[in-house]
């Protein structure tokens, strides 16, 4: 038509456009969502970083975390040092003659011997198993019959041996999971309950679960705090503090069920947790905070109060191990020694492990796990509604166990009562302040050794002293190998290089033997260094010097293997 403009575009043209135009948008908008996401993502990343950077230089401060990033590189770099072909060739020799060497100490040889590999083709007489059992039994060993053991043996004297013995035999096939069949042991396991929470000062919600030791008891009660964190506040990546001398056991149960640990010194001179750092470490993740009451290696009792502060303010289960204190540590106050504040009258106390099987002289395998209440022993229950088997259900790690050992254990405390354990806290404590006392005073060892803090219960743990006078210093090792050599099983320690003795009925007898062989050990070493180390010293000379322990856990390993070779 005259005087009329052509269209600009033709409309498969301007659809074209559109559509061109429209992909150019969404694409934009997609980049642009995903820049956001990223962008997102990095600030979540670096958010989660510095929070976990802040969280670590509040807890152990900007020179302590820098000390820890110096060891974390020292022990790298030694670990590659260790791992070169030539290096590594020598250690894993010297690993080997270790191990061999250890077997030839441990596993029996020799003319005589008769290692038993396979099933007998026909069975044993009882009078042949009676004899094998009697040569087991005779097998050269430190006499713990005559007090020469610290630890180990928690013995109660033959007539408690006695006793056990026939609950065992009576109650040898039963098995609490099975409580219909076997009533008595769901009886008796209630009643160990009940009895030891009455000795720890529960409140009348108090709960427990007998457990197989001291172990279960403190993995047991950290999985309950690991769940509780779960349940209630939603934590995934669950820690729990405690101090550095706490029972090995805590950083099994940080292994086992992922709980980061963090570790808290205990400076001298007394020993015990260090709160603040406690108080610094606490974040958003903590589960459980731990004290010991006593702790093993030196027989320290934590400042309970002070976690029980930090535990309430924060609304956090406290833990306290009492394994080794166990019926001691209750009696203190009775028998007239100073008494700590440790168990459930403490109010921010919510769970309590403890070896009946040590001071309260049950047979091995026994021990307590007790809750404040109902509630938190429920977290450590595990229940299976739906397995074909049927509905399972079991309060611990184990599923079938031993009611002997319940019966076990049920008669020993039925049969010692409150008077038989208030008799043996004065006589346990009194020998560990006995030795105690000689360490500090006596002319002979008080410029040698010294006494680790001030302990309580029943462990006394000594260290070499620092002094200026050569002629007095000893190697606090060289002192360990020389009574082992007079016969004395007492254990060693490290960091700091120490030796302590958990004093139990059989060494109150020989105290004095004890103090006086110490004595003449202590003084034969004085000044003296030893060129060719005892077993003792050069384990521990060598596990103290390698920053990194790749090797101390080759030859730790190596020691587990070889309890398994026949």
């Amino acid at each position: 038509m005259p005087g009329s403009s052509p269209l600009p575009v033709s409309l498969p043209n301007f659809r074209k456009q559109y559509n061109l135009r429209h992909a150019t948008a969404r694409q934009q908008l997609l980049t642009q969502s995903l820049d956001l996401i990223r962008n997102v993502l990095l600030i979540l990343f670096l958010l989660k970083y510095t929070r976990k950077t802040f969280i670590h230089l509040r807890g152990y401060g900007f020179v302590g975390s820098l000390q820890k990033l110096y060891r974390d590189t020292y022990k790298r770099l030694y670990g590659i040092f260790l791992s070169l072909p030539f290096v590594r060739d020598r250690v894993r020799a010297d690993v080997d003659k270790a191990i061999t060497d250890l077997e030839g100490k441990l596993v029996p040889s020799g003319p005589g011997t008769v290692n038993y590999k396979a099933l007998p083709a026909s069975g044993w007489t009882p009078e042949q198993v009676r004899a094998e059992l009697e040569k087991l039994g005779s097998m050269e060993h430190t006499r713990w019959e005559d007090g020469r053991v610290s630890g180990a043996v928690y013995h109660g004297g033959l007539e408690l041996s006695d006793l056990q013995a026939e609950a065992f035999k009576r109650f040898g096939v039963s098995n609490p999971i099975h409580p219909d069949v076997f009533p008595g042991v769901r009886k008796m396991e209630a009643e160990v309950v009940a009895m030891t929470l009455g000795m720890f000062g529960a409140p009348d919600d108090g709960a427990g679960v007998t457990t197989s030791g001291g172990t279960e008891s403190i993995l047991m009660a950290c999985l309950a705090a690991r769940q509780k964190g779960y349940a209630e506040r939603g934590i995934k990546e669950p820690e729990m503090i405690l101090p550095e001398t706490a029972h090995t056991a805590f950083r099994k149960a940080g292994e086992y069920f992922k709980i980061h640990v963090h570790l808290v010194p205990c400076p001298a001179p007394h020993y015990k947790v260090h709160a603040p750092t406690v108080s610094r470490l606490i974040n958003s993740n903590t589960i459980l905070l731990v004290g010991s009451a006593p702790n093993f290696p030196h027989g320290i009792v934590d400042d309970i109060p002070a976690l029980s502060r930090l535990a309430t303010k924060h609304k956090l289960p406290l833990h306290v191990d009492c394994c080794l204190g166990s019926f001691v540590i209750p009696m203190l106050s009775r028998a007239g020694f100073p008494a700590p504040d440790f168990d459930f009258r403490v109010p921010g106390v919510t769970s309590i492990s403890v070896d009946t099987h040590k001071y309260g002289f049950a047979p091995k395998g026994n021990s307590v796990v007790l809750y404040r209440s109902k509630e938190m022993r429920r977290y450590q229950y595990y229940v299976c509604p739906d397995w074909s088997g049927g509905v399972y259900a079991s309060p611990g790690i184990a599923g079938s166990r031993p009611g002997a050992l319940i019966a076990g254990c049920w008669a020993s405390l039925m049969r010692m009562g409150e008077d038989g354990y208030l008799d043996t806290c004065l006589k346990i404590v009194g020998a560990r302040q006995k030795m105690e006392d000689a360490i500090r005073e006596s002319e002979k060892l008080k410029h040698s050794i010294q006494v680790i803090g001030k302990p309580m219960v029943s462990v006394v743990a000594f260290r070499a002293v620092e002094t200026q006078k050569h002629d007095l210093k000893v190697d606090i090792y060289d002192v360990a190998d020389g009574m082992s050599a007079r016969g004395w099983h007492l254990n060693a320690l490290q960091d700091p290089a120490a030796i302590h003795v958990a004093v139990t009925i059989p060494i109150v007898a020989v105290i004095d033997e004890l103090i006086k062989d110490l004595e003449e050990v202590v003084l034969s070493c004085q000044g003296k260094a030893v060129e060719k180390k005892g077993d003792t010293a050069a384990l521990y000379g060598v596990a103290g010097a390698l920053p990194d322990k790749s090797v101390v856990r080759e030859l730790a390993t190596g020691f587990l293997d070889t309890l398994y070779k026949a």
